[in-house]
């Protein structure tokens, strides 16, 4: 093997050993990780329409603040959005117009993958016809 060997960590899932991950792996599986959850999904498709407080998130989402807020505090210390205290209210906002265009690529993925899904959705009736 040529250059310097690989040094990252070595994680143990269970009793199973998985593949050292380097600084930027883990960083990228942090960044998804908070990205992993619908409340924190639709609060950035929210935000991208522009800055918001935690009480029209609140009323926007239909959720309690407390709710809101432990998913804005993910959020936060990912630095994924920013908040700044106007007055008595805290407004939230995407410090990155890059968040916005990864979710119209996830979309995108998510509709080429419903696309693929009919269409063998619809091989599969084909098939069970001609039975």
């Amino acid at each position: 093997m040529k250059g310097k060997p690989f040094r990252g960590t070595l994680r143990t899932i269970g009793r199973q050993r998985t593949m050292p991950a380097s600084p930027l792996q883990l960083f990228k599986a942090q960044f998804f990780r908070a990205l992993a959850h619908p409340v924190r999904i639709k609060i950035l498709e929210i935000l991208v329409r522009g800055d918001r407080t935690v009480q029209e998130l609140q009323e926007a989402l239909e959720l309690d603040q407390p709710i809101v807020s432990q998913q804005l505090a993910v959020l936060r210390n990912r630095g994924i959005v920013t908040s700044e205290k106007q007055g008595l209210s805290v407004r939230y906002a995407l410090p990155d117009p890059a968040i916005g265009e990864l979710l119209e690529v996830a979309r995108r993925i998510f509709n080429n993958h419903l696309v693929n899904t009919r269409g063998m959705l619809r091989e599969l009736q084909r098939e069970v016809r001609r039975r």
